[in-house]
């Protein structure tokens, strides 16, 4: 296992539009899961794409009991989530603050659903079904935008509610970056 490099925003990598993953179960797909945890626990994250670091596959993890990046969020169920599906539930959204560890140091308000379903795979080929709310629901879209090249800063609508983290959350902890 290992922590591997997280591209930046700037890295053409990150605008491609990711594979389906079409084996599972395999040492190498889990191999790239194990290393995915680790990069994002090292980088204190609440969610990581597999673009993310540069592989070009549907794949996300999520999930943590407490983040100190979101000290306030509630816990997310930790998951592996392959080839998603995401269906709204409604047609309500909800503002909320951002921030991504391809985008280090900012945050900003990006609109999402408030209620969605997702779908798909886990590491095992084994069917997911979810619903989920809020921001379970808000990390799993901002996931899932990085398999379609789309960082959270393209869906910013109101840029005076994007800034450095430091600036805007002076109390969030300063030894751990976005």
């Amino acid at each position: 296992m290992a922590v591997r490099e997280i591209l930046k925003m700037g890295d053409p990598r990150l605008l491609r539009v990711a594979k389906p993953v079409t084996e599972f179960d395999t040492p190498e797909l889990h191999t790239l899961i194990a290393d995915m945890f680790d990069t994002m626990h090292a980088a204190n994250g609440a969610g990581l794409a597999a673009p993310q670091i540069g592989v070009d596959l549907q794949l996300v993890i999520y999930g943590f009991a407490k983040n100190v990046r979101y000290p306030d969020a509630p816990e997310v169920p930790e998951t592996v989530l392959i080839n998603p599906v995401l269906t709204p539930l409604s047609d309500e959204k909800e503002e909320g603050f951002e921030g991504c560890l391809s985008v280090p140091g900012l945050r900003g308000s990006v609109p999402r659903f408030k209620r969605l379903r997702y779908e798909g795979f886990d590491q095992f080929g084994k069917r997911i079904a979810r619903d989920s709310e809020d921001f379970h629901a808000r990390v799993v879209q901002h996931e899932v935008d990085h398999l379609l090249g789309i960082l959270y800063p393209m869906r910013i609508t109101d840029f005076s509610k994007f800034g450095f983290t430091e600036v805007m959350f002076p109390d969030l902890d300063p030894n751990h970056d976005d």
